[in-house]
């Protein structure tokens, strides 16, 4: 048993959707959680700017004595992840392996869609993982790079956000029975997702299936906590007031606190 804090990281606010989940799957866990707003959004940048930042925002948590790392972020999960994972010396998890195999369960037809940042979606990260429990499957993805931002402005609900979600969406709707919603800032979309889709198709998150894989992990390794010892803590890069009232959406309808600026 450990009573150290787990540490989850993103780009921005869309970690806290899956924090959320690990908040509730594991409530005896201290939570550590960075995002770097300041230079969200990563998925338009390069291998090499990704693999940098990630570093750093590892560097950062494992300062604080984390006893494990989540990745809560689809564009460092498909990009950064094998490279962190050579040298981090605690237990690490992405979104993507666990997201997948919630995929496999969920789909009937073998035909699934995957919106994502551009980062992602180049990658083929879902393909590859997908493909390798399953050949049969049929895999569309989608780079949708405007969704990012609009989300963290807190227009989910914005007509123009509806618009672009049906031009992302539009060519592969006919196509699938299962939607992978590639990206942590994403969850936020569903609602508006459900109005422009056949109510057939199922809509995948990645918080859920993570978070049930890190108490898979934690258990294996003997890491769970006994009882909450300590308050979870939010760190920023850059802490608006607009950070502070869109984090609230992220983080189960809760603003999360204490919450703090940091500088990397």
């Amino acid at each position: 048993m450990n009573n150290q804090a787990i540490g989850i990281f993103d780009s921005g606010i869309g970690g806290l959707t899956v924090a959320t989940q690990i908040a509730k799957v594991l409530p005896n866990e201290s939570l550590v959680y960075l995002g770097d707003t300041a230079r969200v959004p990563y998925g338009t940048r390069g291998s090499s700017v990704i693999k940098q930042f990630s570093k750093e925002l590892v560097t950062f948590l494992l300062s604080k004595k984390v006893k494990a790392l989540v990745v809560a972020c689809n564009t460092i999960s498909a990009v950064a992840l094998e490279d962190l994972f050579k040298n981090c010396p605690v237990p690490i998890i992405g979104v993507v392996k666990p997201t997948v195999a919630e995929v496999i369960k969920t789909s009937k037809s073998k035909r699934v869609g995957v919106i994502g940042t551009k980062a992602t979606i180049a990658s083929q990260i879902y393909k590859k993982e997908i493909y390798e429990l399953d050949p049969l499957f049929q895999v569309y993805q989608v780079a949708a790079p405007m969704l990012v931002p609009l989300v963290e402005e807190g227009l989910q609900n914005h007509g123009a956000t509806k618009l672009l979600l049906l031009e992302y969406l539009d060519p592969i709707l006919d196509k699938i029975d299962t939607l992978v919603l590639g990206c942590t800032h994403y969850p936020l979309l569903t609602h508006t997702i459900k109005e422009l889709i056949n109510p057939k198709i199922t809509i995948v998150e990645s918080g859920l299936p993570t978070a049930r894989a890190l108490q898979e992990l934690l258990q294996k390794k003997q890491l769970l906590a006994q009882k909450k010892s300590a308050q979870s803590k939010f760190y920023f890069t850059d802490l608006t007031e607009q950070t502070k009232k869109i984090a609230g959406q992220f983080f189960g309808g809760q603003k999360p606190q204490p919450i703090e600026k940091i500088k990397l």
